[in-house]
């Protein structure tokens, strides 16, 4: 499955396998959306997978939008993946 993302103002829509072969796509997608927007919402709902560096991408998205106080939302049941790693997060 090809990994695309479509948006419409500030909402996201991520889909297909964000992996390795992948991130580069989203991380280009993402580069300094926080010098043009406050508030970001992404949905994961159409995320088939995600291996590490898919999650660790959107970890670091994530990072950045509390270091640059801005909202950032991840929306849908996309990857058991991606709520794992921030359930550990939350619990260190």
């Amino acid at each position: 499955m090809d990994f695309q993302i479509s948006n419409c103002n500030n909402f996201f829509k991520v889909k297909g396998i964000l992996n390795k072969q992948s991130v580069s796509v989203f991380n280009q997608e993402f580069n300094n959306i926080f010098e043009k927007v406050n508030k970001l919402t992404i949905s994961i709902q159409d995320v088939v997978s995600m291996d590490k560096h898919g999650v660790d991408a959107i970890s670091k998205l994530h990072e950045e939008a509390l270091a640059r106080n801005k909202r950032l939302s991840i929306v849908g049941f996309g990857c058991k993946e991606l709520y794992d790693h921030f359930k550990t997060e939350a619990a260190a």
